[in-house]
């Protein structure tokens, strides 16, 4: 990568600011409720997804808001994004959301230290995610199974609204309804794994966490270690959502393309037969007279 891109510069501090937005939201909501018992789970699920609405609106003209390194796998292998630019967007998406997660540590701290003296697993679900929730029987092959299938339905989902050929929101309201998607995968996907379909969301938080008293924050409820389990499962999931837009959705979009691109027909014009060339009959040649 080259540092001195301001073009990729300007791109990355798109994809910072807006995940540092999206996580404000998204872990300032559950702070509120599992801390200060203020709000339930759908307003976890609401603030989640406009979190990510607004994040969106942040950093889409410049970098096109992906907001999730699961997202920029995606786009780099069914959309074209440039390979090289991978790493570089997911670890200002990682420090944006460690910021994010920061400034909702240091606001919350005392309702935090009041509801959970200890810092432990009672409040560690303000910043990343836990098998079950931290209380159903969930195993992490469970967790692991959900962040498959909740990641492919979010990309899958983003592919869709987002492809032009399609018929993708207009009134720039791509955002809102991204923002929906993330909204209706935490009302029908939430309990096995508290949805964090995105490394970044995840990763970024728990490292906050860590580092300002958590100490079990790389591990589960059962004192397995965890944090692979919303890296890995993402974007795996990514792989499978691109792949199932691709064969159910973009194959059907490229033949329209390819169709729109043909010469139109009057209609009721039949396309003429060549003839074939006439030829000499057999044994039949010129001579000199």
């Amino acid at each position: 990568m080259r540092f001195h891109d301001r073009g990729l510069a300007a791109e990355l501090a798109a994809e910072f600011a807006g995940t540092l937005i999206l996580i404000l939201f998204g872990c300032g909501v559950v702070a509120q409720v599992s801390a200060a018992g203020v709000g339930d789970h759908d307003s976890i699920a609401w603030a989640w997804g406009l979190g990510v609405a607004l994040g969106a609106y942040t950093a889409g003209r410049i970098s096109g808001a992906h907001l999730n390194p699961a997202v920029s796998v995606a786009l780099a292998l069914f959309r074209g994004f440039a390979w090289r630019k991978v790493l570089p967007y997911s670890l200002a998406q990682t420090a944006g959301a460690f910021v994010a997660a920061l400034l909702v540590r240091w606001n919350y701290s005392e309702v935090l230290a009041a509801a959970d003296p200890g810092h432990t697993l009672k409040t560690q679900g303000v910043f990343s995610t836990l098998p079950g929730n931290g209380t159903f029987p969930v195993s992490q092959y469970g967790a692991l199974r959900d962040q498959i299938i909740g990641t492919a339905i979010l990309v899958f989902l983003v592919l869709v609204l987002t492809d032009l050929r399609n018929t993708p929101p207009l009134a720039n309201l791509g955002p809102v309804l991204i923002g929906l998607v993330v909204v209706a995968v935490g009302m029908g996907w939430g309990t096995n794994a508290g949805y964090a379909i995105n490394p970044a969301r995840d990763l970024g938080p728990r490292l906050a966490s860590f580092l300002t008293g958590y100490q079990g924050a790389w591990r589960d409820q059962y004192g397995d270690l965890y944090f692979w389990v919303p890296i890995v499962g993402p974007l795996l999931g990514a792989v499978v959502g691109g792949a199932l837009f691709r064969w159910f959705v973009g194959s059907g979009l490229d033949r329209l393309e390819r169709l729109a691109a043909e010469p139109a027909r009057p209609e009721g014009v039949r396309p003429q037969a060549v003839p074939p060339k006439a030829s000499r009959p057999a044994g039949k040649r010129r001579g000199r007279r």
